[in-house]
């Protein structure tokens, strides 16, 4: 600070003392240095010696990099090929463990084709069903789960089209066998109803002769021969009378029926069946126009009309719902009046009493025939008085015609006999009772 201060020469003097103390250091640095010297010469010396030893160090070092970078070249290329395979390996684990996920979708998805050729419609379904639910679920982020899901409603209407397709070729089949259908049963009918007289004259028969004290164990061993013959002949007829269930495939409608009801459309197939059914009742009823001619029409019709309610009587017993009692009834009671007014308009026209018999034996097995499968028949029997007074008056028109014609052929002359031999033939031809001419 007194530098700069007022004093005269003070910076002067500083400066002069700054150069002595600067001169001092000198001197002390050169002693210090010359103190130093020979040790710096020596230092100096030996390290020109290390750097001959560190030149040849260097080029060794070189030399050890070189060959060494030489020999981890096929390390680092073992290395990188050893990190690719770890790396496929790591990959094919993953797709092993996705195949694992996807196989089950896919075989699930390969047997849904497979039964969808074998036309196992049903069993389709329910794969579809495990699909949805628990297959497809897990693997849904792949593109062709989402396939599969777009085509599963296709299938599913695929499905319902082939299974409506062959419940229309069932219905046509079933209007062709019909009237086999309907004699087959009016046949088993004919038979129980043969049985049941057989049985019921056997036992009539039995009694009778039972009524003899002393051979009443013998009567009965042979009453039991006799009705296990009897049957035995019964069981024979029956295996060789087909039933409907034999005569008409009935399985399109019950895997239809599964198939709508699995789908969630049961009351869209119960509806069409019906309606469908419906139809057909109506073409059933309706006769031929010759029908009155021969027995032969009549017995068409009533088979036809019969094969039509035992499938429906089939279609009941063993289905829930597709055909109800009601429905049936409903059904009958409609037929039962077109029935009636068609038996009443073409026996109208019916003038032979041989024909009008046999269509009251057609009749009554017919109404024997639907009251085994629980149908009112009632009025049938009812119209039998009115085939029969038409019987009547038939059988009228056409011995009063005979007669007639016996009337104005014959002369009315005496039969003359010659003896009691002579007059015994004529009386056995006509067996005329009179006192007066038997003296």
């Amino acid at each position: 600070r007194s530098v700069y201060d007022d004093q005269p020469n003070a910076h002067q003097r500083f400066m002069e003392k700054l150069d002595a103390c600067i001169r001092n250091h000198d001197r002390e640095i050169e002693k210090m240095c010359n103190f130093h010297h020979q040790g710096f010469v020596d230092a100096i010396t030996e390290l020109l010696k290390v750097r001959a030893d560190a030149e040849k160090l260097k080029v060794q070092v070189t030399d050890t990099n070189r060959r060494l970078q030489d020999a981890g070249k096929e390390v680092i290329a073992q290395t990188e090929e050893i990190i690719r395979c770890r790396v496929q390996q790591r990959n094919i684990t993953t797709v092993v463990e996705k195949l694992q996920l996807c196989l089950p979708v896919l075989e699930m998805y390969s047997k849904l084709k497979e039964q969808m050729n074998v036309k196992r419609y049903y069993s389709a379904l329910k794969t579809m069903e495990q699909l949805e639910n628990l297959y497809l679920p897990r693997v849904s982020q792949y593109r062709f789960c989402q396939i599969m899901l777009e085509n599963l409603p296709k299938l599913r209407e695929e499905i319902k089209e082939i299974s409506m397709s062959d419940l229309k070729d069932f219905l046509e089949s079933i209007r062709k066998h019909s009237d086999r259908i309907g004699e087959t049963a009016m046949k088993q009918a004919q038979q129980q109803k043969t049985f049941s007289t057989t049985l019921q004259k056997q036992n009539n028969v039995n009694y009778g002769r039972n009524m003899h004290l002393g051979r009443s164990r013998i009567l009965e061993s042979k009453n039991e021969m006799t009705m296990k013959r009897t049957f035995e002949e019964d069981d024979e007829h029956e295996e060789e009378v087909l039933t409907a269930q034999d005569l008409v495939d009935f399985s399109p409608v019950y895997r239809c029926l599964h198939i709508y009801s699995v789908l969630g459309d049961g009351e869209i197939f119960e509806n069409y069946y019906r309606k469908q059914r419906r139809k057909q009742a109506r073409l059933v009823l309706q006769p031929q126009s010759s029908m009155h001619e021969t027995v032969e029409g009549y017995r068409r019709y009533f088979s036809q009309i019969v094969g039509f309610f035992v499938v429906e009587d089939h279609i009941l017993h063993v289905t829930q719902g597709l055909v109800t009692r009601t429905y049936t009834d409903e059904l009958w009671n409609m037929a039962l009046s077109k029935i009636i007014a068609v038996l009443r308009t073409h026996s109208s026209y019916c003038s032979d009493p041989d024909l009008v018999l046999e269509l009251k034996n057609l009749i009554v097995l017919f109404a024997d025939t639907l009251q085994g499968y629980g149908f009112p028949v009632n009025r049938l029997f009812d119209l039998l008085f009115e085939i029969r007074d038409q019987y009547n008056e038939t059988l009228l028109k056409k011995w009063s015609g005979l007669f007639r014609d016996i009337f104005e052929a014959d002369n009315y002359s005496p039969i003359p006999v010659a003896n009691e031999e002579e007059y015994k033939i004529v009386i056995s031809k006509f067996p005329f009772q009179d006192l007066e001419l038997d003296k």
